[in-house]
């Protein structure tokens, strides 16, 4: 079985994704946040670093799990409890993990934002929602046939998770995709001529602010919007170094 050199695909993503001047939010530390012993055979990706998903990657016989959000995130973190069992099962199992954050979020070809438009055959005009000087979300026209068939699309995309709060025109001008957690982005949307938002998540006060700002909102999931990327990067891995890669699935349902 052929085996890689876990610096040598380590170095390649930290070069896909410059994630050296890519800022992010202070414990998402993007990279290599685990290593093994020194080899990839095969590569498992998942949206979460969860006990779940290492035991799931392990039992794949992977040997690198790279997942979206990553071990740590608040320090000081005690070992002990699942922490201390996700260590365990990543070192029984000689697993390394890499975790990619916003740049996954933001990247052009295979982040989450980009694959969602292309998922919804979406036209892209732009990017939008700067992170400290770096645009993370897509701007996109709307469809032919306006609200209504933008909402059957993203029915189609998101079966189990799709959410509308459409207070916004039947006939949007300007669409935003942002996966994952957006609450914040809400506000700034009529300042920047936006009347439509995918994202993952939002909280209780936006649908107030749909109604106030006239704004059609579609929070269709936090982990159903952040699969797209993590799972193509997996292909890239698979392609480059001709590995073998599997993604791990979830029911989360938020």
């Amino acid at each position: 079985m052929k085996k890689v050199k876990l610096d040598k695909v380590a170095g390649f993503l930290d070069k896909y994704f410059d994630v050296k001047n890519f800022p992010d939010y202070g414990g998402a530390r993007n990279g290599l946040q685990f290593e093994n012993s020194g080899g990839v055979c095969k590569v498992a990706a998942a949206v979460d670093a969860g006990l779940a998903e290492i035991e799931q990657a392990a039992e794949m016989g992977a040997d690198l799990l790279i997942v979206h959000h990553g071990l740590f995130w608040n320090a000081p973190i005690p070992f002990v409890g699942s922490n201390y069992r996700k260590v365990k099962a990543l070192i029984d199992s000689d697993m390394a993990v890499y975790s990619v954050h916003l740049p996954l979020d933001a990247h052009p070809r295979i982040g989450n934002n980009a694959l969602i438009a292309k998922a919804l055959s979406l036209d892209t005009l732009g990017r939008c929602f700067a992170h400290e000087g770096r645009d993370i979300a897509v701007l996109a026209s709307p469809p032919p046939g306006g609200r209504a068939e933008l909402q059957r699309r993203l029915k189609k995309l998101f079966p189990d998770t799709f959410k509308a709060i459409a207070f916004g025109p039947d006939k949007p001008k300007k669409i935003a995709i942002c996966s994952g957690s957006c609450g914040e982005a809400v506000p700034q949307l009529n300042e920047f001529g936006i009347d439509t938002l995918i994202c993952g998540e939002l909280r209780q006060q936006h649908y107030v602010m749909a109604q106030e700002m006239q704004l059609n909102l579609y929070p269709c999931g936090h982990w159903a919007t952040e699969r797209f990327g993590i799972d193509a990067l997996g292909g890239v891995l698979a392609k480059k170094f001709a590995l073998k890669y599997s993604f791990i699935p979830s029911a989360n349902p938020l």
